[in-house]
């Protein structure tokens, strides 16, 4: 479960921005939640209407002098990218331009077996090949020994980089990085494709025109991949990308698109996200990344839809692999709920696909609501990577357990790391000495809604003017609603029960809304009772016509105590691991008989998500922590089973009665009650 955190726009600031923009009140909602109070500054960042200068970025016009000069000597040029879609677009945009221009270009994309970024090994090839200047896109800020190397096998490099500058920068004709620490570019947030966009634009003079006219479309989905900032200049090239992309006659986005399903739809950014972006993506993981760079160098169109339905079939591979790997773990969790007890999880498979588990751990991180680190062995290595959320940092964690690892790197949020040898044990014991010592109650997912919206707001010419807001990603999130107190009047199942459609009455209006993979059974309220909830908003149309389309995020009981629940929470998960609880906490949290037989009873013979069965009792005052430990007790006892991931509770048939007291639960925290 999530916590909810609602912001409450101050009313002045809503007014003035309607009146001062020409905007809905729910848009101004949403632009005040996200730091804007006058219009002028709501103007100057929704209304970037091009790219800055290249040329104030640190190093931009060594950079295309030396590559000009390069061309004009004929001498042999390797762009060298990396094989995600950022490093594939990127690649794609310098490699085409250079092509045009007569150069004696090449291009080379490491397989991900090589890892990331310049090595040795592939600089000799291209020394053999004749290449003179390397210029790196996506890569190269951190490839200090390599650029050494270069220089010693008598080439030359330029780096174009957007990652975060070490303590030392590789020797360059040019490091084009805007987050040098000496680069005053305005910008600071663009992607690999966007700085090499903008190196073209400088090669041909510094007008971003022809750059943007040529490959914008690229740089718009590298943008979205890449999940950069979606402010600023990237919002402008990510939408005027998006436009190339609706009216592309570019053989690779037409077969890309006819793939997806998306031919003749409207593009925005979720569609670049969830549908071109990762059969990109699909390349470097379960293929070649040549092959994606072969699809977008393709000009003939059937040629294009065969590499597309490659990289298609790849993407479904991925979709495969990744889903095995969930499996896997939550078979793991199922045969030992206590590998998710910890603060953090740390998860170990044989043979797990490395081009996928930075994906896993997000779906972990996601499903659990724990800062997660997922690693898999192959041939005596145990390589994984690890996402987070809130405060709790990744590079922290890492950092604290050094000892215990053979490399590490990443930022807050997200990082990768190889363990030594026969060292598992002491990581997952330092990870968990990092949390407890730097967060005591650990951060908590969070689900956070820009405002409240009133019943009376929810009009098709409201909810459009959202749409000013677009494209949404990294930074400028779809806006989030709360709408509280609607009564439930019915529930309509959708798709064989998969989903549910909810018939609400919410002050005097009546509404519909729905919510996805939550089947009517598994709603944690009933007919008849008040509940709030959290949604987005969007248009319906319907042979002409246009309704307001409310889709829920989550949905709780009007009655729901989250701060209750969640100090609860903490408590259980604390005793749980054998932390000491203040003496008092104990008493309180400890189950009567009778109390216990209320949870067994409300325990349906279908089972129940444990959320919704603790929502039943919302407001009848058994708190938390005596449903959890009565649950504990009663699956030591062999009453009831608890899935470790979904966290549904079962009855296990039985044949004979359970002395609820001699639960090993419970005798411990007897004895913690007594001292």
């Amino acid at each position: 479960m999530k916590k909810w955190s609602v912001g409450v726009p101050d009313r002045n600031t809503v007014l003035k921005l309607m009146t001062g923009c020409g905007v809905s009140s729910l848009t101004a909602a949403a632009i005040a939640a996200k730091g804007y109070s006058a219009p002028e500054s709501v103007m100057e960042s929704l209304n970037v209407g091009e790219l800055s200068d290249p040329f104030l970025i640190k190093d931009m016009r060594e950079a295309a002098d030396t590559i000009n000069a390069a061309i004009d000597g004929g001498e042999r040029i390797c762009v060298y990218g990396d094989y995600d879609c950022d490093g594939i677009m990127s690649t794609v945009i310098l490699y085409s331009y250079l092509l045009e221009t007569g150069a004696d270009v090449t291009y080379y994309i490491p397989e991900r077996a090589e890892g990331y970024g310049l090595n040795k090994k592939a600089v000799d090839r291209l020394s053999d090949d004749g290449v003179t200047l390397i210029v790196t896109v996506d890569n190269g800020i951190a490839a200090i020994a390599e650029a050494e190397y270069i220089y010693a096998l008598g080439m030359k490099l330029v780096v174009t980089d957007h990652h975060q500058q070490g303590e030392a920068l590789p020797r360059a004709e040019a490091v084009v990085d805007t987050h040098r620490r000496d680069c005053f570019s305005p910008f600071k947030y663009m992607c690999g494709a966007g700085i090499a966009l903008k190196l073209i634009a400088a090669l041909d003079g510094g007008d971003c025109t022809m750059a943007l006219e040529q490959f914008g479309d690229l740089a718009a989905i590298a943008t979205v991949a890449d999940i950069v900032s979606l402010t600023g200049e990237n919002r402008f090239l990510t939408t005027y990308g998006i436009e190339l992309i609706e009216n592309s006659d570019r053989p690779a986005l037409m077969a890309l698109k006819d793939v997806c399903g998306l031919t003749d739809k409207p593009i925005n950014s979720q569609c670049i996200g969830f549908g071109i972006a990762p059969r990109i993506n699909a390349a470097g993981r379960f293929g070649s990344p040549k092959t994606a760079v072969e699809l977008f160098l393709c000009e003939d169109y059937d040629r294009a839809l065969s590499i597309a339905q490659e990289l298609d079939r790849l993407n479904n591979m991925r979709k495969q692999r990744e889903n095995d790997i969930i499996s896997d773990i939550y078979s793991m969790i199922d045969s030992d709920p206590y590998l998710t007890a910890g603060r953090v999880i740390f998860l170990c498979g044989k043979g797990w696909h490395h081009g996928v588990i930075g994906i896993v751990a997000s779906r972990i991180m996601e499903q659990l609501g724990k800062p997660c680190f997922i690693a898999s062995e192959f041939e005596g290595e145990i390589r994984g990577s690890a996402r987070s959320f809130g405060e709790f940092s990744i590079f922290g964690a890492l950092s604290y357990a050094e000892q215990s690892l053979e490399k590490y790197g990443g930022h807050p949020g997200a990082g990768g790391f190889t363990i030594k040898a026969g060292m598992s044990g002491v990581f997952r014991d330092m990870l968990e000495e990092y949390a407890l010592k730097n967060h005591r109650i650990m951060p908590l997912p969070t689900l956070s809604a820009d405002s409240p919206a009133a019943p009376s707001e929810l009009t098709v010419e409201n909810v459009r003017g959202l749409s000013l807001l677009e494209p949404f990603g990294a930074d400028n999130e779809k806006p989030l609603f709360f709408i509280g107190g609607a009564e439930l009047t019915e529930v309509v199942p959708l798709s064989d029960g998969a989903h549910s459609k909810l018939k609400l009455k919410a002050g005097f209006a009546r509404i519909e809304a729905l919510i996805f993979r939550t089947p009517p059974s598994e709603l944690p309220v009933a007919v008849g009772e008040q509940c709030d909830m959290i949604v987005t908003l969007g248009i319906n149309s319907f042979r002409g016509k246009e309704s307001v389309n409310i889709i829920i995020s989550d949905i709780r009981p009007h009655s729901f105590e989250q701060s209750k629940y969640f100090a609860a929470l903490s408590s259980f998960e604390a005793f749980m691991r054998g932390e000491e609880l203040p003496p008092n906490y104990y008493p309180s949290m400890y189950p009567e008989r009778d109390e216990a037989a209320q949870v067994y009873r409300a325990i349906p013979e279908s089972g129940i998500p444990l959320d919704r069965l603790y929502m039943a009792f919302s407001g009848r005052g058994l708190n938390y922590c005596k449903l959890r430990l009565s649950l504990e007790a009663f699956r030591e006892l062999g009453l009831v089973s608890i899935s470790g991931t979904d966290q549904r509770v079962e009855r296990v048939k039985v044949t004979k009665k359970a002395d609820l007291a001699s639960a090993p639960v419970l005798v411990r925290l007897r004895a913690c009650i007594k001292g």
